[in-house]
């Protein structure tokens, strides 16, 4: 995705949450790189984008400018350097933050900085699909599948409490575990202040955290989040300083919704318009809620929904490198699919997600009464329906045409 956003722009930003490999990533591309977090280069780097900002950005392209949000004022002069040049792959901007002020920023970038968002690995990124099932194949026409991955309960609660971090792979299982807490913790005592420079409370923001994983994969509102969070106090949070919260978790990566989709159907049933509320990674969440692998296998109906946002994680992964996008679908008389992958040309492919094979009666319905609702005359048929599954060893192709998928088989 970088290397094609390069080939279309003089500039690539690269923002995603930390750890995730953004700076790792860019390297590979990148032929030269100016690190504004070097203690050693921060003051000289400083005095340079306030007296020569060309000569800062002197190197061979493309550059990589990483966690350019320490000194915002960088953005317009890769913007005028862009312009000066008339060349596209100059520079890559990583970030793991929205810039604290932004005032420093005069122009957007439109048209010079094209956007990637990089997010923690899916499975096939991290070895554990083996990735026989293509998304890409089945949006090119593909009918049938096939693969072969056996994953049971134990495995799959463990990779979702470990999570797509790049740096707990090739670690023991205790140590992978701690990097997701090491990460929530690093969010509830640094990162929530730093993002803006505004002192929050990390006892406020570990119950925001708590009431945001008891409410994930729902259209929860702000005012019941405040609720959640305010139970048995004196002094519940105000709606504002919940939603000041949540949108500094926003900021730095760590949240991350799923917007509704309206497609042309046959009924009028109006849709529900909220978004649906998902962590970046599920591991966040679980490190919120002091659980881990143990406590999945002891409550099956919540690591169903943990499992559901690990899903979400891999099929935003997979959907952007096809260049499109994941969306919710829910209306007002109930009907629900868990997602629906968009692509920019029209096509979708619907998804249902279950914990277990045994429940793949159950999605298929779903997702054969919604294809029966939308209005072929206006758009297009659904490219696939498909049951992923999180406990399962075949991937195969139902009498009804729908699939049943393992998640451990699946990629882009």
């Amino acid at each position: 995705m970088l290397r094609r956003k390069l080939e279309s722009s003089g500039a690539v930003l690269v923002e995603g949450a930390k750890w995730c490999g953004k700076t790792t990533t860019a390297a590979q591309v990148a032929r030269s790189e100016l690190y504004f977090n070097n203690p050693d280069m921060r003051g000289h780097i400083s005095d340079l984008l306030h007296t020569a900002p060309r000569r800062l950005l002197q190197g061979e392209a493309p550059m990589l400018l990483d966690e350019w949000q320490q000194e915002p004022s960088v953005w317009d002069a890769v913007r005028f350097e862009v312009d000066q040049r008339g060349e596209f792959g100059q520079f890559i901007l990583t970030g793991s933050a929205v810039p604290a002020d932004v005032s420093q920023i005069q122009h957007s970038g439109t048209g010079r900085i094209a956007r990637v968002r990089m997010r923690p690995m899916s499975l096939f990124e991290s070895g554990e699909s083996s990735g026989e099932v293509s998304l890409a194949a089945l949006f090119a026409g593909a009918r049938e599948v096939e693969g072969k991955r056996e994953m049971g309960l134990e495995e799959l609660a463990y990779l979702i409490s470990r999570g797509g971090w790049p740096g707990a792979l090739g670690l023991s299982p205790s140590a992978a575990l701690d990097t997701a807490l090491n990460y929530y913790e690093g969010v509830v005592n640094t990162d929530m202040s730093r993002v803006d420079g505004v002192r929050r409370s990390p006892d406020r923001v570990r119950a925001l955290l708590r009431a945001y994983a008891r409410s994930m994969g729902t259209q929860t509102t702000l005012a019941r989040l405040a609720a959640d969070i305010g139970a048995g106090e004196p002094h519940p949070p105000a709606v504002a300083t919940v939603a000041d919260y949540v949108e500094a978790l926003r900021k730095i990566f760590v949240i991350e919704e799923v917007e509704n989709w309206t497609p042309l159907l046959r009924s009028r049933i109006p849709m529900r318009k909220s978004p649906t509320r998902y962590f970046t990674d599920p591991s966040i969440a679980l490190a919120a809620l002091g659980a881990g692998p143990e406590q999945l296998m002891q409550d099956l109906a919540s690591m169903g929904l943990f499992f559901e946002n690990m899903v979400i994680r891999d099929l935003r992964v997979y959907a952007e490198a096809l260049q499109g996008e994941v969306h919710h679908f829910l209306d007002k008389n109930g009907l629900e699919v868990d997602a629906l992958i968009c692509l920019r040309n029209g096509q979708y492919g619907l998804v249902e997600i279950k914990l277990g094979g045994h429940k793949a009666d159950e999605g298929a319905a779903t997702l054969l009464k919604f294809a029966g609702k939308v209005d072929t005359r206006h758009a297009p048929a659904p490219s696939f329906l498909m049951v992923l599954i999180g406990v399962g060893t075949y991937a195969y192709r139902r009498d009804d045409g729908v699939l049943v998928v393992p998640l451990s088989t699946l990629r882009m």
